[in-house]
């Protein structure tokens, strides 16, 4: 793997962080103590900037109108946008519009790309995805209650779905249910497109996630889907492929989770070592920088992001060169290291800034609060855990220590 940053890339990254700087973080205070709806004028001024400076979409091909990065490059992308709440938004590469996109534009017929693909992808319209149920485990996706039983033409779904996440205002749902029900279980489920103004589709409340409800894009939804009948033609690729299609959404979809966290804790370390260095803790002026267990903390904090973000980028390279089903040791490994370097990070930032840290005056309890989320949305660092330590078993078994760990010789 060649570690060097293109020259062409090093200029989209600096002018991505100055924007980043000058341009959103001075917003961050507005985010955190307003609805995210009453930010959205100011938001789409800032979108309209971008694509003047033609740095929309990154992640999406340019005959969609985006940038046309690959993987990897996205991920350095994702990682200086993480930095802010807003960033990934204004750029039009958030979650969960941006995997919807990338199953849209593979599986999608030419209607459903004018209607729902070219808006999307333009950010004249939002989308959700409505896959994980109230009363099923998330951490298997092939238990779903939710159904969708063929009625003529049309589709007729039932069910009740949550974490639907920016369902608030949102023009169309992808929605995972059950079409197959007497097929093998990785075949049952078939993924649907439903606009948000079908009969039958109920936003029934934005969770309240650690306190805070949220509204708009900034928010978590309860879907009721009570009779809701969509056209056939609304399926998204064949029927009973819904799974199969999910984990092509969510494979390369960890790769701009982990490097959007990573901008996170990077965010949440700049804030421990600004004030490290400038909070006085004694008369004679000595900072909280001076102390020991605070720089073990900093210099540990340094050493788990690098690590983490070099892991994450191998893993977006494999990716790229042999495809997801190869780089699956590697995106479970990425899943729970990232995440639990963001928690690590957070939580001594958090510690070194004391009281404010605790406040909205800055954006570090909000990243606590939201970002805890990291270990257990998709799937629970336990699942990843599991399933790559039965796999390497197996593998140890027969081949040995360096099969095990997709290593050479």
């Amino acid at each position: 793997m060649d570690f060097n940053v293109s020259d062409k890339m090093q200029v989209i990254l600096k002018k991505i962080n100055e924007f980043v700087d000058k341009e959103l973080i001075g917003l961050e205070p507005q985010f955190l103590n307003n609805e995210f709806v009453n930010l959205l004028p100011e938001l789409e001024q800032k979108r309209k900037k971008v694509k003047k400076m033609e740095l929309w979409a990154p992640n999406l091909p340019r005959e969609l109108g985006g940038m046309g990065l690959d993987l990897v490059e996205h991920g350095l992308v994702s990682q200086a946008l993480g930095r802010t709440p807003i960033g990934h938004y204004v750029f039009n590469c958030q979650a969960p519009d941006a995997g919807n996109i990338e199953i849209l534009h593979k599986y999608g017929a030419p209607d459903q790309h004018e209607r729902y693909l070219k808006p999307l992808a333009d950010g004249k319209i939002r989308s959700c995805f409505s896959m994980t149920e109230v009363d099923m485990p998330g951490s298997n996706p092939v238990m779903l209650a939710t159904t969708a039983q063929k009625d003529g033409n049309d589709y007729v779904i039932n069910g009740r779905k949550w974490y639907t996440s920016s369902a608030d205002g949102a023009a169309f749902a992808i929605v995972m249910a059950v079409t197959n029900p007497e097929a093998p279980p990785y075949q049952q489920a078939s993924m649907i497109i439903v606009p948000s103004d079908t009969p039958g589709f109920n936003l029934v409340r934005n969770i309240a996630v650690m306190g805070h409800r949220g509204s708009d894009y900034a928010s978590h939804g309860e879907i009721v889907y009570q009779d809701c009948r969509v056209p056939c033609k609304n399926l998204l690729g064949p029927e009973g492929q819904g799974f199969v299609i999910a984990q092509e959404r969510l494979g390369p979809g960890r790769i701009h989770h982990c490097m959007r966290w990573l901008g996170i804790a990077q965010r949440c370390f700049d804030l421990m070592c600004q004030r490290a260095n400038t909070r006085k803790i004694t008369p004679d002026g000595k900072t909280l920088g001076s102390r020991q267990i605070i720089r073990a903390w900093i210099a540990e904090s340094a050493s788990e992001i690098h690590a983490a973000r070099l892991m994450t980028l191998h893993t977006a390279w494999k990716i790229e060169k042999d495809g997801a089903k190869a780089a699956r040791h590697e995106i479970s490994f990425i899943k729970f290291t990232v995440a639990n370097t963001l928690k690590r990070v957070a939580d001594r930032a958090l510690q070194v800034l004391g009281g404010l840290g605790m406040t909205d005056d800055t954006v570090l309890a909000y990243f606590f609060r939201h970002e805890r989320a990291a270990r257990i949305y998709d799937g629970a660092d336990e699942v990843h855990k599991m399933s790559v330590a039965k796999r390497i078993l197996r593998v140890h078994a027969e081949k040995g220590l360096n099969a095990a760990l997709n290593l050479p010789g």
